[in-house]
C-alpha cells in the first residue's frame, strides 16, 4: 500500500497540474486528447509503459510528464509515475512528496518499493520519486534490475510513465527507450530550435525507440496556452 501524502498544502508547483484544477480549461482538453492518442497508439499492441522526455532543458517536458499522469488516472486507470531523471528529479517538488528514498534504492534493493511509492491527491495515481543522485545513472538505469522492476511494475499498474533527462544532454533516455512501449517527446514552440529536435529524434530512432509522437508546448491559441499531440506517422 503507497503511503500518504505527507503534506496536504497546495505549492506552486502542484498549481501546475492545471488537468486537476481546471479541468475544464483548453490546455486540460489537449491533454485529454494526448491521452486518446496515445490509447489509439495501442491497437496492435497495448502501451502501458511509457517515457517521456525532450531534446533540452526547460522545455516543459515534467509539467508535461505530471498532467498527463492526471489524465490517465482520471479515466480510472491505476498509474505510477516515475522519475527517472536521475540527475535533476523534479517529481518530487511537483508532488510535494519526500526524496530521500527512491527508485535508486529500489533499484539496488536498499528498499522495497511499497516503503518508498506515495499516493497523491489524485485517486489512483501514484508517485516514485528518484531518491538519492547515484554517480551512475546510465548503468543503473540500463541494469538488469531496472528491466526487472519495470517488468514488475506494469503488473500491476494500468501505465507506467517515466520522466527521463533530455535526450541532447545525456544517454539516459536512449537507453530507458529500449525498455519502455513507447516514447514521447516534448518540444517547446518559438524555443526549440530544429536541428536540435530533429537530433533528438534521430539519437532515439538509432536505438530503435518507439517514438509515438510529440507535444508541441507553450503555443498559444486564443491567448492561452496549449499543448497539441502528432503522431510521428
Amino acid at each position: 500500500m503507497a503511503r500518504k501524502k505527507q503534506n496536504q498544502e497546495l505549492s506552486d508547483k502542484q498549481r501546475a497540474l492545471i488537468t486537476e484544477f481546471d479541468k475544464k480549461s483548453a490546455i486540460s482538453e489537449q491533454y485529454r486528447t494526448l491521452r486518446t492518442n496515445i490509447q489509439f497508439a495501442s491497437v496492435d499492441h497495448k502501451v502501458k509503459t511509457i517515457m517521456v522526455t525532450s531534446s533540452s532543458p526547460s522545455e516543459g517536458k515534467s509539467t508535461t510528464i505530471a498532467n498527463l499522469g492526471v489524465v490517465l488516472a482520471q479515466q480510472h486507470n491505476k498509474v505510477l509515475l516515475v522519475d527517472t531523471d536521475l540527475r535533476k528529479p523534479t517529481v518530487h517538488f511537483t508532488f510535494q512528496v519526500p526524496n530521500q528514498a527512491g527508485l535508486t534504492n529500489v533499484i539496488t534493493q536498499q528498499e522495497k518499493f511499497e516503503d518508498v511509492v506515495f499516493e497523491t491527491s489524485i485517486p489512483r495515481l501514484e508517485v516514485l520519486p528518484s531518491g538519492p543522485v547515484p554517480p551512475n545513472p546510465s548503468e543503473l538505469l540500463g541494469s538488469r534490475a531496472m528491466r526487472e522492476f519495470i517488468t514488475s511494475v506494469s503488473k500491476n499498474y494500468d501505465y507506467v510513465v517515466f520522466d527521463a533527462p533530455p535526450v541532447n544532454a545525456v544517454t539516459d533516455p536512449q537507453i530507458l527507450s529500449r525498455l519502455v512501449d513507447g516514447t514521447i517527446i516534448v518540444i517547446r514552440s518559438g524555443q526549440t530550435e530544429e536541428e536540435h529536435a530533429q537530433k533528438a529524434i534521430d539519437s532515439l530512432k538509432k536505438v530503435e525507440a518507439n517514438i509515438l509522437g510529440a507535444v508541441l508546448n507553450d503555443r498559444h491559441m486564443e491567448d492561452s496556452q496549449y499543448y497539441y499531440y502528432y503522431g510521428e506517422g
